[in-house]
């Protein structure tokens, strides 16, 4: 036998799925995080899906250590290296205020420091052309203060490197030739090779701040499964969507900062697909963060720029919204009223119910309170709650507000459903989309608890629970495709269009990505190549990313005019309105290159063989303050076309699912629980 496993790394939890290559059956498994040593929670994991390494024939696995390490402020001590006389343009930054309204904001404090920046000689101009060559001595003197004031990672950042990298490059050469390996070297053209001066300094800063946090991470993993008999790369998540080696990884650590919630969403494009919905709310609600994305019409929601705990970064991402609210979320209170999160109880102590010493009431907690869990049987059997210990908890906050225990705990929940449904609202309603036309796809391993209740408040009229909920971003990881993204600059007005020259770039692009996929060993008949291009309105700032047919596309007949249409209509789709006679630019071009997994052939969906779907018996639940006495399900029990109202809890060994009065669920032909709201079929 023979298995493809992905794994992915959470605050509270480990999880894995593995895929039997032999059988067609995928079998998920998880155990605590271990923050101390996390490979020791990641072979408990591991041991509970597939018992020899050595019969792994693919791995891949989501990391949150880059985002851990800028998140908490324990990235590396490193020095900037700009263009002679821009020494401020990071400080500096944009001029733009994101909240407006907001009299405490502040900026976010740069992770590089005035002292830590330095400068050197020489200069190109906009198109690529040297004015004054490189000041070599002035970048040997940058190596020299690093090696004397312990900075373990540098970042270049030259004026117009993007155009034309030689400078960057040339300086890169000097730093690794006085430094050797033990300083991690960063060149803002290869990280981000764009325009904008302080964003695609920002993103160098980025992956030089977190790359040698990644870089030790993934060699220690590497290290450890090797000993431990895997014979195949261990292959990481990138926040783009895609998958790479984790030799790539280390050298371009900056890719893998959403690592893991953007298996979640990948997870959701499949399901949405196999659904049949073209637009769904991925909702992934751990034990210490909920995580937002989008399908829209079949597709991951990827911009090519975002941010990252304010800074700007230049690389394609999934957009994610992320807020602290999860099932190990801290209840306090705060101005004589109930708050809930950010804080959470992680893996050590944990909630209080977990017996692990923790005394401060979570989500968690709440939900055992409202008998909303299975005491006996969570996490699959291998963990056993002490409700005791949760009511106990809940019980010194409830006197605090004058409350009653039970009470108190609906009122956790409701709190913590308010803030995730407004964390949804930031990627739908701000955006112009309607909740209400969307499917409402919820996993992670608190998830399906809280669906139901944040779905009611948006409006939206459907949720889905999918296989393996509490290990989902994992099972999206197996049917990912590497990816490699490219870019090039091609600032050209519509009416000036070189079309043989953007079609000669355009092939130069997707040759890269091929021989990117190559160097990953994906056979070329799984190869694919995408294109697009940023375009915009003549006198405007910002651009969207127009898809093309092909790298030859532009020598077509009326290739302006189609184009132009194309942008229009995007234009009209985002912004309500279009100018279709304005004149418009083309200011990037994008090459995605992608090397498709091979086709995982899956069983049909069939429960376990037992003659009694409701055998887990009934148990008082509390919902909007009122007891109804609740049939527990165990979800493996459940036949396809099997329907049944609410109230219920089902239970699974990764999740919970919990179905209100009021709802009604049926199990689809992919075992997918399908909860309609409203109880209308």
């Amino acid at each position: 036998m023979t298995y493809r496993v992905a794994m992915d790394i959470g605050g509270t939890f480990t999880d894995v799925v593995a895929y039997d290559e032999t059988r067609g059956t995928y079998f998920a498994a998880k155990a605590p995080t271990t923050p101390g040593d996390l490979a020791a929670g990641v072979f408990a994991s591991l041991g509970r899906a597939v018992s020899d390494p050595g019969a792994i024939s693919f791995f891949v696995h989501g990391t949150t250590q880059g985002l851990n390490a800028l998140l908490e402020r324990k990235g590396a001590k490193a020095l900037l290296l700009m263009s002679e006389g821009m020494r401020d343009v990071y400080h500096i930054a944009r001029g733009n205020r994101d909240r407006m309204f907001d009299l405490h904001y502040r900026k976010p404090v740069p992770l590089v420091d005035r002292y830590s920046t330095a400068e050197a000689g020489g200069r190109l101009d906009w198109q690529g052309t040297e004015l004054r060559p490189l000041d070599e001595d002035a970048v040997r003197a940058a190596a020299r203060r690093v090696r004397a004031e312990e900075y373990t990672a540098v970042a270049v950042s030259f004026l117009f490197s993007y155009v034309d990298p030689r400078h960057e490059l040339r300086a890169g050469e000097i730093l690794r030739e006085e430094l050797g390996d033990d300083v991690m070297v960063v060149l803002s053209h290869d990280v981000a090779g764009e325009w904008r001066e302080y964003e695609r300094t920002s993103s160098a800063v980025l992956d030089a701040y977190t790359g040698p946090v990644v870089r030790s991470y993934l060699g220690h993993i590497e290290e450890r499964f090797s000993g431990r008999g895997l014979g195949v790369p261990v292959q990481v998540m990138q926040s783009s969507g895609g998958v790479v080696n984790a030799s790539f990884a280390r050298s371009h650590p900056l890719q893998t900062l959403l690592s893991g919630p953007v298996g979640g969403t990948m997870g959701g494009v499949a399901a949405a697909n196999l659904l049949n919905r073209e637009n769904a709310i991925c909702v992934d609600m751990g034990g210490t963060s909920f995580d937002v994305s989008l399908v829209l019409d079949g597709r991951p929601d990827i911009s090519n720029e975002g941010t990252a705990d304010g800074f700007p970064v230049l690389i394609p991402l999934v957009n994610l919204h992320t807020i602290g609210a999860g099932g190990g979320s801290l209840a306090y209170v705060e101005a004589s009223g109930l708050r809930v999160g950010p804080e959470s109880a992680g893996a050590v102590p944990g909630p209080a119910c977990y017996g692990r010493g923790g005394t401060r009431p979570t989500v968690t907690d709440a939900n055992a309170v409202l008998g909303r869990v299975d005491p006996d049987w969570f996490a699959g059997g291998h963990m056993t709650l002490d409700i005791t210990a949760a009511r106990a908890a809940m019980g010194d906050l409830a006197a605090e507000l004058a409350l009653d225990p039970v009470a108190l705990a609906g009122g956790i929940c409701d709190v913590a459903n308010a803030k995730m449904a407004q964390a949804i609202r930031t990627l739908t309603v701000e955006h112009g989309r309607e909740p209400r036309e969307f499917t409402l796809l919820a996993f992670g391993g608190a998830g399906p608890m809280h669906a139901v209740e944040i779905a009611r408040e948006l409006g939206v009229e459907e949720v889905v629970v999918p296989l393996f909920p509490g290990a989902f971003s994992a099972w999206g990881m197996l049917g990912t495709a590497v990816r490699r993204d490219l870019t090039r600059q091609f600032f050209t007005p519509g009416h000036a269009l070189d079309s043989p020259a953007m079609a000669s770039a355009l092939a130069g692009l997707e040759a890269q990505g091929l021989a990117a996929l190559d160097e990953q060993g994906v056979p070329a008949e799984r190869r694919a190549v995408e294109h697009a291009v940023d375009m915009r309105y003549e006198g405007q700032d910002y651009t969207l990313t127009v898809p093309l047919t092909g790298a030859a596309e532009p020598l077509t007949d009326g290739f302006l005019a189609t184009v132009s249409a194309r942008f229009a209509a995007q234009h009209e789709r985002r912004y309500g309105h279009a100018t279709p006679q304005a004149p418009i630019e083309f200011v990037t071009l994008r090459t995605t290159a992608l090397g498709t997994p091979p086709v995982q052939e899956t069983r049909p969906y069939a429960p376990e063989a037992d003659d009694a779907p409701r055998a887990g018996g009934t148990k008082p639940v509390v919902f909007g303050g009122e007891t109804y006495e609740t049939p527990v399900l165990r979800r493996e029990h459940l036949p396809v076309g099997e329907q049944f109202p609410g109230p219920a809890i089902v239970v699974e060994a990764t999740s919970t699912t919990v179905v209100p009065p009021d709802a009604l669920v049926t199990v689809d032909m992919n075992g997918f629980l399908v909860i309609k709201l409203g109880g209308a079929a």
